[in-house]
């Protein structure tokens, strides 16, 4: 088995020197990246050579690329924007820092991307026109704060803050979808159920009482003819939500069609206030990060109003771009919108009157965010006793429909035999 030597860097940024076996280069950068350590400088010293390498000629880069779809996954762009900052933290290059993140990178849309930064940053590139040229992994927030780092020459700074951006961004997004899990989960086993029932056991119901020529109540009857829908078009039941999803698309399509779905959004209650809590407490964070670390006003508004995603949020925002435009405040549009509450706008008001704007809307973002804790949990407290109840109603509905026609034919037996 070969051997090879390495330079790696601990989690302090303390140099580490040392010997490793493996089966190969990868194997080997795995069993010293499972120790905790970031590989720097990576040789075989034992083992078979490759015979056409010439004594002291410059090993190429190996360059892997793969097939990709879709975008790159938020947990690993996070992990990466954390590693980075480490690295530029400890003192190393940008171009080392890049290569030993691309060495240590899994196959995927996130490689692909570094690849082609690290040769445009060594063909002499910035950092922030090397990572422009892949939006699919970095939005123009993350490319913007890259180009203020380099402008204020304090990229390990804005790397810091962007790493904690993306880490409180993630966390918030990951609450909100987990608190949806258990509704959806609960009310899928009961869709299925439910047909299940429909399908296969009210038929043999439906059997016995044709074979006994019963007048059935109306509530039975009702039930078996639903029971006959459900049998015939069973296939409707997952084409509905499939439907449904693409209609809900169509109508975005067209502007005036998504700024009524947004708003119906923030009108429903409970839920509604839990995605005007969180869009106010993304958009707050994002512009209070984007104004600490350098980015001028007007082109931090462009980008806050791109990452809302709620067409209705989005008017908001273009109104206080157009007004910090025309030498006004940020806060007076806030006000005459009235759609964010009056501790914001306040808060708000008072940055910018003492210049410490950026902390204010950090706060902000803090205080939503629990709130939005607060509000999630009592949404699935709500939820819980709604889908028991009407589960009970369902089952108790089909339960009844059955058995009194059941109970008929039971006291209709019973007296024949009298």
């Amino acid at each position: 088995m070969p051997t090879y030597q390495y330079e790696a860097m601990d989690t302090t940024g303390g140099e580490v020197k040392d010997t490793i076996d493996a089966g190969s280069e990868e194997e080997a950068q795995q069993k010293i990246r499972s120790l905790g350590y970031f590989v720097t400088r990576l040789t075989e010293v034992a083992g078979k050579k490759k015979k056409d390498k010439k004594k002291g000629q410059p090993e190429k880069r190996k360059k892997t690329k793969v097939l990709t779809l879709g975008g790159v996954n938020s947990k690993q762009l996070v992990t990466f924007t954390r590693q980075f900052s480490v690295l530029q933290d400890a003192g190393l290059p940008v171009l080392r820092s890049l290569k030993i993140l691309e060495g240590q990178m899994k196959p995927g849309v996130l490689k692909n991307a570094l690849v082609d930064i690290v040769d445009d940053v060594e063909s002499g590139n910035t950092l922030s026109e090397a990572f422009a040229k892949h939006p699919r992994c970095f939005d123009r927030l993350y490319v913007n704060m890259l180009r203020a780092g380099e402008a204020g020459g304090a990229l390990e700074i804005i790397l810091r803050r962007l790493a904690e951006f993306k880490e409180k961004a993630q966390s918030l997004a990951r609450r909100v979808k987990g608190a949806l899990v258990y509704p959806i989960v609960v009310i899928s086993v009961a869709v299925l159920i439910v047909s299940f029932i429909m399908i296969f056991i009210i038929p043999k119901f439906e059997k016995i009482f044709l074979d006994f020529k019963m007048k059935l109540p109306y509530l039975t009857e009702v039930l078996i003819a639903t029971s006959r829908w459900f049998v015939k078009y069973w296939y409707v039941i997952p084409v509905i939500p499939i439907f449904l999803v693409v209609t809900l698309k169509l109508i975005r399509m067209n502007r005036s069609g998504a700024y009524v779905l947004d708003k119906i959004k923030l009108k429903i209650p409970v839920s509604g206030m839990i995605v005007e809590k969180t869009i106010v407490a993304r958009t707050m964070r994002t512009l209070g990060t984007l104004i600490s670390s350098g980015v001028p006003i007007l082109e931090a508004l462009s980008i806050v109003r791109e990452t809302s995603m709620n067409v209705v949020f989005e008017d908001m925002f273009q109104r206080v771009y157009e007004s910090i435009r025309e030498g006004e405040t940020i806060a007076s549009p806030l006000r005459e919108t009235r759609l964010v509450d009056d501790m914001v706008v306040n808060m708000i008001d008072v940055g910018e009157e003492t210049g410490d704007l950026d902390t204010m809307l950090n706060k902000i973002a803090d205080v939503y965010e629990e709130e939005v804790d607060v509000l999630v949990e009592s949404l699935i407290s709500l939820l819980e006793p709604i889908m028991i109840v009407v589960l009970g109603l369902i089952v108790g509905t089909i339960v009844i429909a059955l058995f009194m026609p059941l109970l008929e034919l039971i006291d209709g037996l019973s007296g024949s035999k009298k």
